[in-house]
């Protein structure tokens, strides 16, 4: 079996990269129309990171939930 080379890591790493711009985006604006700070979106690139994150904007009351029930 041949050992992957430098130009088999390389394309390995541009093409999570690339993955991993493609998710930052709309986690991004997620977590703004959230009422999160956009920042947020930045942890999406951690894979792990990413499914807290992701359950964390699944099950809790967003800020932007709240503030609309505040006004009525």
């Amino acid at each position: 079996m041949k050992d992957i080379g430098m130009p088999e890591l390389s394309l390995i790493l541009v093409i999570v990269f690339i993955f991993s711009l493609i998710s930052l985006i709309p986690a991004w604006r997620i977590a703004r129309k959230a009422g999160y700070s956009p920042a947020l979106g930045l942890l999406f690139v951690v894979p792990v990171v990413k499914m807290i994150v992701l359950y964390i904007f699944a099950f809790s009351d967003w800020p932007i939930e709240r503030a609309k029930s505040d006004r009525s």
